[in-house]
């Protein structure tokens, strides 16, 4: 049974953020704003921080009072409106840490994805064995249920990228995450058959840092990074020991852009990336 009363996703807080931000950009209270929006400072607080279902008319109206002209992004954060979006992944919400599922909705909406890796294989190409050995290495261990769940999950978020409306994704790998060996070596070929299989589809081009490249950004962080319709609604996930991090703040994007600028420069190619992990592959 679901929970009477499910906390605000990513995406309804951070529509609330972007809300907060105009409205400090103005220089207004929440008292202030909610005088000039004909509500109260009560509802303009449950409004940016998420807690309060705002319409896409509500959005346009405050957009106005704090005086911001940028239409484009003003549409884009009425996209964001209304309750949490219904997706596959309800069915998952009272299995799942909820940043899992704020994880696969942000997939849904982004308009495409850019990753970078040292040692894992991101959840989007890995395979059902690979996903397997990497959630049987957890650490506390999972029992056997839940890492079913926890492999499914991960294999349906790939609609994403294989779906009716695939969205364009970037990988820049470590020539280590090759070499993992995650399953043993009949997995771990059929897993580097599956990335050059799909390495070949027009939206996905994997990108790979060989041994002996040199030092490279991050080289001991994993970054995610998901554009919104708009630069100013991107979002950057971090993975943690204690879960998921997910980072809006327009220097932090701005940080990271960059960042992953810099390490994609340190890549192979998408042909002689392909052709590293073919060798990869066939010395295991």
């Amino acid at each position: 049974m679901r929970p009477k009363h499910l906390p605000a996703t990513v995406r309804q807080r951070r529509l609330g953020t972007e809300l907060r931000r105009l409205r400090q950009q103005a220089e207004l209270t929440t008292a202030q704003a909610g005088a000039l929006d004909g509500s109260s400072q009560p509802r303009i607080s449950s409004i940016e921080s998420g807690r309060y279902a705002v319409g896409a008319d509500r959005v346009r109206s405050l957009a106005r009072s704090y005086s911001c002209t940028d239409e484009e992004y003003i549409e884009a954060l009425t996209e964001m409106t209304g309750g949490r979006t219904r997706g596959w992944w309800d069915e998952y919400r009272t299995l799942l840490p909820p940043d899992a599922i704020d994880l696969a909705e942000l997939e849904h909406h982004t308009e495409s994805m850019r990753t970078s890796s040292l040692g894992h294989l991101p959840g989007l190409l890995q395979t059902r064995a690979h996903a397997y050995a990497v959630m049987s290495a957890a650490v506390p261990a999972f029992a056997p249920h839940e890492i079913e769940h926890r492999v499914s999950f991960r294999i349906k978020r790939q609609v994403a990228v294989y779906g009716e409306a695939p969205k364009p994704l970037t990988t820049i790998l470590h020539e280590a995450a090759l070499h993992m060996g995650f399953g043993g070596p009949e997995v771990a070929r059929a897993q580097l058959k599956h990335l050059l299989e799909v390495s070949e589809l027009e939206h996905i081009t994997i990108l790979v840092i060989p041994f002996g490249g040199g030092a490279f950004p991050s080289a001991g962080t994993g970054i995610y990074y998901m554009t919104g319709a708009v630069p100013a609604l991107d979002t950057v996930q971090l993975d943690t020991d204690h879960g998921a991090a997910f980072l809006d703040a327009q220097p932090q994007l701005v940080k990271y852009r960059t960042v992953l600028d810099r390490i994609e420069g340190c890549t192979l190619d998408p042909t002689e990336s392909r052709n590293l992990i073919r060798r990869v592959a066939a010395d295991l």
